[in-house]
């Protein structure tokens, strides 16, 4: 993907022509900078593998068109690097390059992982809005809380209730111990966020080889992506199943905004809340006891966004609207293959191979030909992580990087 650039400039002696070639920085452009951080869905689990899947919806084709390059390969950005880090046990070493597949999920930080996550659109549709280079710095850990890991200076102390150190107490707990556990894990991967942040910006030529200082940087956006672990802690949610159970994440999401752009002093900086969307939207076919707990939830997460306070500046992107409802009820369907397979490896009077034609004879009975291709071709990760499902999660970036876009 490159550009020519003729400047053309009248003079008595001559006349000049500079050739500029866009995977070297315009002095006239600052380098546009996004953050995207959260817990497992933005690390991303889905495979390289499921990107044919993206083709065979003629509404998401020409987004698989963007992904892969003429010969089949995943696309190689030329004006976009990435820098992904997740901490501690990897001291400060980070993935970096430009970006491409692979930049999902990883054991080895150093080293692909094979899968995507929302980086790979949100870079190369975030590109495309800038017309120019863009660094993207990813920080991300599956499991991970607002409440405890990410929990934000200003916020103040975790605080356990009566309930909480109750329960401790009859599980023959040391109280205090759990305490000091508590401080210790409090605001530690926000710290660790921030931290590589910091490290990137101090040194930008690292990861982006390419860069000019005098045309500098801009801070152009940050995406939180993350909700799992705290939507299912009834400890410190004890009223999740109720309207307003879920008020004190918006209180501390919208500390953690304040104290984002505070400590990276970008007091104005477009963010981006990625509103967890697993199994898609609420309606009747949503089991009856999660109906209020996934709404509420949800409901929490995107206030920030319509606060006086963040108006303009903040956005809420429902993921629940790129959720594959066809894609979802083939591997709900999967739930009765697992059953019988575990029923069949407890039946000691059949051999291996009886068990495996039984098993098979099973499936045909659950699908079709066609619909076990499309559920082998559109899921991995054992349909975990938003099915770990290309299709999915290229949508959720590609509108991640049209938020920003149009906060900007």
């Amino acid at each position: 993907m490159k550009s020519i650039v003729y400047e053309l400039r009248t003079g008595a002696l001559a006349l000049a022509c500079t050739l500029l070639i866009h995977s070297s920085q315009s002095a006239e452009k600052p380098l546009q900078i996004y953050i995207l951080a959260g817990q497992s869905n933005m690390e991303g689990h889905a495979k390289i593998e499921t990107f044919d899947h993206i083709g065979l919806d003629p509404k998401t084709a020409p987004l698989l068109a963007e992904m892969r390059g003429k010969d089949g390969k995943p696309t190689i950005c030329e004006d976009v690097w990435i820098s992904y880090y997740k901490g501690l046990k990897g001291g400060e070493a980070d993935g970096h390059g430009q970006l491409t597949a692979g930049y999902g999920s990883r054991r080895d930080v150093l080293v692909s992982g094979g899968k995507i996550g929302p980086e790979f659109t949100f870079g190369i549709y975030a590109q495309k809005a800038a017309d120019g280079p863009v660094l993207i710095i990813k920080t991300a850990w599956g499991g991970k809380s607002i409440h405890t890991d990410f929990r934000p200076p200003s916020v103040g102390p975790y605080e356990f209730t009566e309930a909480q150190l109750a329960r401790f107490k009859d599980q023959g707990k040391d109280l205090a111990q759990v305490k000091a556990d508590k401080v210790a894990a409090t605001g530690l991967y926000y710290r660790l966020m921030l931290g590589h942040v910091e490290r990137v910006l101090a040194d930008i030529k690292r990861v982006y080889p390419d860069y000019d200082p005098q045309a500098g940087y801009e801070l152009a956006g940050f995406v939180w992506f993350q909700g799992w672990n705290d939507m299912v802690d009834s400890g410190t949610y004890p009223n999740r199943g109720e309207p307003g159970g879920y008020q004190q994440y918006t209180e501390v999401l919208t500390h953690f905004i304040r104290d984002v752009r505070s400590d990276l002093k970008a007091p104005s900086l477009p963010f981006v809340i990625g509103v967890m969307g697993v199994d898609g939207p609420v309606d009747e076919t949503t089991e009856p006891r999660y109906r209020v707990q996934r709404q509420e939830f949800r409901n929490a997460m995107a206030a920030p966004a319509s606060m006086p306070e963040f108006k303009g500046n903040v956005s809420a992107v429902l993921t629940e609207n790129f959720w594959d409802q066809d894609l979802g009820d083939l591997a709900e369907r999967w739930n009765k293959v697992r059953g019988k397979a575990r029923s069949l490896g407890n039946d000691t009077s059949l051999s291996k191979e009886q068990r495996d034609e039984a098993l098979e004879a099973y499936t045909a009975e659950i699908y079709t030909p066609d619909e076990l291709k499309r559920l082998k071709s559109g899921t991995s990760n054992a349909a975990y992580h938003y099915l770990g499902s290309a299709k999915i999660m290229a949508q959720i970036g590609k509108a991640f990087a049209e938020a920003i876009t149009d906060l900007q």
